[in-house]
């Protein structure tokens, strides 16, 4: 049995793009840099040196939107784009786990 298809991606802006790129980024190396999810400090600090490109790269774009007279962020539209890229999924790691006593 194959999984569901994901939603289609929302139309969006080469800029609204780059910023929701540059935003599961930085999710997931901070997912990696959790410190009730990481395992060692190898892999923690590599996440730590990207996540100096990732805020970059979320600057960049926004800084794009904004030069474009990009003035809002369409929260429901990139909303919908964050879901398509598996964004529900990315943003757990970066909260704290469960505590189970088993």
């Amino acid at each position: 049995m194959r999984p569901p298809e994901p939603p289609p991606l929302p139309a969006l802006t080469r800029a609204e793009g780059a910023y929701v790129d540059a935003y599961l980024d930085v999710v997931d190396q901070l997912g990696r840099l959790n410190p009730a999810r990481a395992a060692h400090t190898y892999g923690a600090l590599r996440a730590a040196q990207a996540l100096v490109a990732g805020a970059e790269a979320l600057r960049a774009a926004l800084t794009l939107m904004h030069g474009r007279g990009e003035a809002e962020v369409h929260a429901r539209t990139l909303a919908r784009a964050l879901r398509a890229l598996d964004g529900e999924r990315r943003t757990e790691r970066v909260t704290l786990p469960h505590d189970r006593c088993d």
